[in-house]
Order: structure tokens, then C-alpha cells, then sequence
């Protein structure tokens, strides 16, 4: 709007090719959401991935005729209380994955500790299932706590700032003075509000764990007991 009103006070217009201009913004701004995107869909898969390897480890224990009922809801807990510290851990920005690690050996505290009851070929299975979930837990980390490079998200936010400071007097000089000046007033901010609205889309989808945003991922359709 000031541009706009600046440009027609001074008569300041001038004739340039936005091309360029165009792709260093839009450019940057599509990669950082298809970037986004896919991160999410990552998430999914790890999400999906991590809840059914931990169906599985529950399966492994409870059928096993060796342990104790008191054993079966002893482990039955421990993996319910990893599942919910792995989902806690997403919403938070700000979480240490330490703690969650020390959650993640208590399956293999209790393994060592009923190392006779438990058949070697099941240990084994065991130790294979508990891989694949400590790698989906590790994924999940790894999208949680690195996300688009800052430098790259402060140069699409600076550009879209400086963007109406060129393009106002370009759209004033194309129209003319016939045409009437509200018609400059909303195209620029119409441009405006598209290329503000991609950045916040972008900012939405890599993180989406919080939330906040229509496009999050469901936690809760990723519990044990669903």
C-alpha cells in the first residue's frame, strides 16, 4: 500500500522485466514447500512404520508362554510409555531426545533382566523389531529438529518485503494514467497477499507436529490404543 501511494505521490514509475525478479522469489518459495511437503510425508511413513513396529514387539511378549502376567503388563506398559514419549516429543519444539532414549532401553533393561525365560529366537526377533523402531524414532527426531535452512527461509521472507517496492511502479507505468488507481492498489496487494500466503503455507507444513495448522499430522491416530 505505502509503495503504491509513494509511486503515484512522485510519479515514480519505471519499466523492468519481473522475470528474474519473479523466479527469486517463487522459485525459493516452491522449493521450501515441496521440501515441506515431502518432509511431512516422511513423517507419516516413519509414524506409521514406528507404531506398527511397536504392535509387533507387544505381540512378540504376549505370546510368549514363559513370562508372567505380571511380565506381560510390566513390558505391555513400557511400550505404551514409549509410544506416548515418542508423540510428546514431536509436539515439543523444544524436547531432548535423552530422555527419550533412556525410555527406549527400559525393552531392552527388561529383555537382559528375563534373558533365560525368553527363547533365544525370539531375543532375536526382538532385537530385529527393536532396530527398525529405534531407526523410525531416529527419523522422526530428525525431521522434528531440522527443518528448511534458515538462511533460505530469511531470504524468501526479505525478498517478498522488498518485492512491492519494485514491482508497485512497474504496474503503474504498464496501466497507464487512464486506468484508475485503485486497479494498482490491488493487484499489488493481491500479488502481496498470494506470496505472504505461500511463505505461511510453508511455514505450516515443516513443522507438522504442533498442532496448530489444518494440514498437521494426527498424533493420536498413532497410539497403541487407538
Amino acid at each position: 500500500m505505502a509503495t503504491t501511494y509513494l509511486s503515484y505521490l512522485y510519479h515514480f514509475t519505471f519499466n523492468v522485466d519481473l522475470t528474474l525478479l519473479s523466479i527469486a522469489i517463487i522459485f525459493p518459495l516452491v522449493f521450501t514447500i515441496r521440501g515441506s511437503f515431502r518432509r511431512r510425508e516422511k513423517a507419516l511413513e516413519h509414524l506409521s512404520e514406528f507404531r506398527s513396529t511397536i504392535k509387533t514387539l507387544k505381540y512378540f511378549f504376549i505370546s510368549n508362554k514363559n513370562l508372567s502376567e505380571e511380565y506381560k503388563k510390566e513390558i505391555e506398559s513400557i511400550l505404551i510409555e514409549i509410544n506416548t514419549k515418542v508423540l510428546e516429543h514431536l509436539v515439543d519444539r523444544k524436547a531432548s531426545i535423552n530422555e527419550l532414549d533412556k525410555i527406549i532401553n527400559k525393552i531392552f533393561i527388561f529383555i537382559s533382566e528375563n534373558n533365560e525365560i525368553l527363547p533365544r529366537s525370539l531375543k532375536d526377533k526382538l532385537f530385529r523389531f527393536m532396530k527398525d523402531m529405534h531407526e523410525c524414532v531416529e527419523n522422526l527426531h530428525a525431521i522434528h529438529m531440522h527443518r528448511t535452512p534458515i538462511s533460505l527461509k530469511a531470504y524468501c521472507k526479505l525478498f517478498i518485503y522488498i518485492f512491492p517496492t519494485i514491482y508497485a511502479p512497474v504496474v503503474i507505468y504498464n496501466l497507464g494514467d487512464l486506468t484508475p488507481t485503485w486497479v494498482a492498489y490491488f493487484i499489488v496487494i493481491i500479488t502481496e497477499f498470494i506470496l505472504i500466503s505461500l511463505y505461511n503455507i510453508q511455514n505450516q507444513l515443516e513443522f507438522p507436529f504442533d498442532k496448530i495448522g489444518l494440514d498437521d499430522i494426527d498424533l493420536d491416530s498413532f497410539k497403541i490404543n487407538r
